[in-house]
């Protein structure tokens, strides 16, 4: 049976349990205590409109949860693309390498990207995880431009592909885990940045754009973290907002995950745990975040909510600022306006408030992390 065909059978089960014909007890049996009333009374209302009710049904089996399906191969082949086209730019710029090591969580192999200057100094060098952005995305070429500029700054990078992302086939892709094991997957990138001569391990930094920014503020929320210091980039904050804030057809992506499986009002405790917006008061590091009204993604209403949080809880911590609708970037609003490149992304396409956000940023990790330490 299909998922489609799953839905379908579902909703016409839910229209006949709500039938005139069928409906529920009024009243209990005889004997059987009154049940307190949970809102208003549910009446014997027949659904009429049944494509209205497909378009709300959500499903909490993780069996419907949506693949890559036919899009895995064009996925593969993009990912092949990209690491072509990072090992041709690389060659007198950076070190680059493709390397995997394994989640502390449950063992899975996660792929990295690692990019390092290619002359080493004696003095080890500060290293950032750079986590990408995307429920299921991966690090794109479009990222290029910003990598060398940290790499010619001084710092060892590593880039997760934590589960869940794009161009490594489906049980990559839909091992997703939205705010649970993902977020392991990008701390356990610190085991294989020990495993470097040249690293030290004392001064790591972690940064990332949305869903990368939502990683990023999980880990530095938790209660022990190896950073000293992290960036958030117009990051995902809060998973119960969200979830309503973008509709049944966003939330039916991730509520039949094998470690959800529901909707907020279900699994309450669960969102909130996966909400990194409600564990800021752990906060025992330095953090930056930038975020934009404009953005059309992580719209300014929940971004709102991380920047207000941090400046009443951790004001001599958190670092923000709100950029009033900043010129857009990829994707025609300001959730990339830091992210601009030109059409062949070799080079930053600069506007004031891109220029300002980096500076900010790199400002931000010189102050914690000494890249250029003598």
């Amino acid at each position: 049976m299909t998922r489609l065909t799953s839905r379908v059978l579902t909703v016409a089960a839910l229209a006949l349990v709500l039938s005139p014909d069928v409906g529920f007890a009024q009243n209990p049996p005889a004997g059987q205590p009154q049940r307190p009333p949970q809102g208003p009374l549910r009446r014997n209302v027949p659904i009429t409109d049944t494509l209205r009710a497909h378009e709300l049904y959500v499903s909490k089996d993780p069996k419907d949860l949506p693949g890559c399906g036919a899009g895995c191969a064009t996925q593969i082949t993009r990912k092949k693309q990209t690491d072509s086209a990072y090992a041709a730019r690389s060659k007198g710029v950076m070190e680059f390498q493709k390397v995997t090591y394994k989640s502390r969580i449950d063992g899975m192999e996660i792929p990295a990207y690692l990019f390092a200057p290619l002359t080493k100094r004696a003095e080890k060098h500060a290293a950032l995880v750079w986590v990408h952005g995307g429920v299921h995305g991966d690090w794109g070429i479009g990222m290029w431009p910003f990598v060398r500029d940290a790499v010619q700054n001084g710092y060892v990078v590593i880039t997760p592909e934590y589960r869940g992302s794009t161009g490594f086939g489906e049980a990559h892709y839909m091992a997703i885990d939205y705010g649970g094991k993902e977020v392991d997957d990008a701390l356990s990138s610190v085991d294989y940045l020990k495993s470097l001569t040249y690293v030290d391990t004392e001064r790591l930094g972690i940064m990332g754009w949305s869903h990368g920014g939502f990683i990023t503020a999980h880990i530095l929320f938790r209660y022990e973290s190896p950073f000293k210091a992290g960036a958030a980039i117009v990051p995902v904050t809060n998973l119960i907002f969200r979830l309503s804030d973008h509709g049944p057809g966003y939330a039916a992506s991730f509520a039949a995950e094998e470690g959800i499986q529901g909707l907020p009002f279900e699994k309450t405790d669960e969102y909130l745990k996966r909400s990194p917006v409600f564990h800021a008061q752990n906060l025992k590091v330095p953090i930056l975040v930038h975020v934009a009204t404009n953005d059309c993604d992580v719209f300014f209403r929940e971004n709102q909510q991380m920047v207000y949080t941090l400046r009443a809880l951790k004001p001599d911590l958190a670092e923000t600022k709100i950029y009033v609708d900043p010129p857009p970037g990829a994707g025609g609003c300001g959730h990339t306006f830091s992210r601009r490149v030109k059409e062949n992304a070799m080079e930053r396409d600069d506007t004031p408030e891109q220029i300002d956000s980096w500076n900010r940023t790199w400002t931000f990790f010189e102050w914690n992390l000494r890249p250029m330490k003598k």
